[in-house]
């Protein structure tokens, strides 16, 4: 039954994934660390369940084998901290918190907002690379690596 139950789970993410790469030229995901959300016990199995690290995998070896752009965005982007309207971090923000207004009086759903904010990041890092804004050092001591897209600059006529 448990065999089933992930070949199901599988097929479902081959499926969601190709269709994704076939679809679009760029796709942006945020860099998350699935291995620390496991550890708090609330979200654990829904983030278990929906296999987010193979996902994530299946996501880069299509994208690369459909001449894609996959743009990981650092998992300390404030995505939803962030107003996709005006700019303004707002400097904490509980999980709890689902919907919130900025003070230039617009009203954001927290994951609509992350979504709007992690496609504005992605598509600098695509057009400029990723020293589009000061980064931090990894926790790993790993710095930030310039992603060079494939097709930057195709169809612009060079002279």
């Amino acid at each position: 039954m448990y065999a089933r139950i992930a070949d199901r789970r599988r097929d479902h993410l081959h499926k969601l994934s190709t269709r994704l790469v076939r679809e679009n030229q760029t796709l942006v995901i945020e860099d998350l660390t699935v291995r620390n959300m496991i550890k708090n016990r609330s979200p654990a199995r829904a983030i278990s369940d929906a296999s987010w690290a193979e996902f994530r995998l299946m996501l880069e070896y299509k994208a690369d084998w459909y001449g894609r752009d996959l743009v990981v965005v650092d998992r300390f982007f404030p995505s939803s901290k962030l107003c996709s309207a005006c700019g303004t971090l707002q400097q904490r923000m509980p999980l709890n918190v689902r919907t919130w207004t900025c003070a230039c009086g617009v009203t954001h759903d927290r994951d609509v907002n992350a979504a709007k904010n992690l496609l504005a990041a992605g598509l600098a890092v695509t057009a400029c690379g990723a020293g589009v804004r000061p980064q931090r050092r990894t926790p790993g001591g790993q710095p930030v690596v310039k992603q060079e897209t494939r097709r930057a600059t195709a169809g612009i006529p060079s002279h």
